[in-house]
Order: C-alpha cells, then structure tokens, then sequence
C-alpha cells in the first residue's frame, strides 16, 4: 500500500478527467466527481445516478449524478505513485463510461 495525501489524490482524479476526449467531456451533463476514502478494498470507484442513455425529457431537477473515486482502496492495491496514477485514471474511465450507459461487462471488454 502507498500513502498518497488528500490533495494529491485529487489532483490525480482531476489530471485522468483531463485526458478524457472534449467529445465527451462536453456531453457530460450533471455529473459530480468526487473523492471519498472508501471501506471496500474491492470497490475502486462508484457511479451513482441515471445514465445519459436513460435520461428522458422528464429528466430535471434532480440532484447532480456522482461518481466516486475511493482512495484507500486504490492506494491498497497499489506500491508507487505511478501505480496510483494508472489505477485511478481507469477507475476514472470506468466510472464515466456508466455514465455513457456503458454495463461493467462491456467495459472489461473494453478494458476497462
């Protein structure tokens, strides 16, 4: 396991968003990404919320979707910076692409 502090973790949360295309950064719509430490050593990340492919015109005013990124379960499977950074990068694509309507099986055939 590494230590990797808060703000760091977060930065590595906002730098893997950065990577994703502006094609669909710019689709994106209600959507938090948040940090939280995290209990389960087997849950990396978590998207809560209605998938843009299940949303309907009666989609409004609703709370933001969130996608979770929990950090001492990455850092528990991880022994460098570099680890963490990759780690959280996928688990940031993986997240976001439940956003998209993407099931877990599609995304692990993707690799994700």
């Amino acid at each position: 396991m590494i230590e990797v502090s808060q703000r760091r973790f977060e930065e590595m949360v906002g730098a893997a968003l950065d990577t994703l295309p502006p094609r669909f950064t710019k689709v994106m719509r209600n959507v938090v990404v948040v940090t939280e430490d995290g209990t389960d050593p087997h849950l990396l990340g978590l998207y809560i919320g209605i998938p843009l492919t299940e949303r309907t015109s009666h989609y409004s005013a609703v709370l933001p979707d969130q996608i979770i990124i929990y950090k001492n379960s990455i850092c528990a499977r991880c022994t460098t910076d570099s680890e963490v950074v990759e780690e959280v990068r996928r688990t940031v694509i993986h997240e976001v692409g439940h956003h998209f309507g993407i099931d877990d099986d599609r995304l692990h055939e993707l690799g994700w």
